[in-house]
């Protein structure tokens, strides 16, 4: 089974992610967030699933240093922002099939790995 992850090379848990499944010997497709943002449609496809507040490291530095945490932003205003700047991304996510992952998810991906078709 192909499993694309979206993360920087920096981040621990992006690392964690890509160490799981090459240890279970998956095809990886990793896109790496300082050299290509995740296409708007892309980031759709996990803001579905979770909301856009999900995908939005209030956390990261990137996300001080650009005056963020004393901004109101709507969710309207996320995902834009988001394929605008990358690194305000909560990584990794991880996507296999019509299913992913925002963050480190491993009991997840252990349930993709004990089935047949990973």
């Amino acid at each position: 089974m192909n499993v694309q992850i979206f993360g920087t090379p920096k981040c621990r848990n992006t690392q964690k992610a890509l160490r799981f499944f090459k240890e279970r010997r998956a095809e990886i497709h990793y896109v790496d967030l300082t050299r290509k943002a995740a296409s708007l449609r892309e980031l759709e496809r996990f803001a579905r699933r979770f909301g856009p507040e999900a995908l939005l490291d209030r956390d990261s530095k990137q996300f001080r240093n650009r005056g963020l945490h004393v901004a109101h932003l709507p969710e309207s205003r996320i995902l834009p922002l988001l394929v605008e700047d990358p690194l305000l991304l909560r990584t990794p996510l991880v996507r296999r099939g019509t299913e992913v992952t925002v963050g480190l998810a491993e009991d997840t991906w252990r349930a993709w790995a004990a089935d047949k078709e990973f």
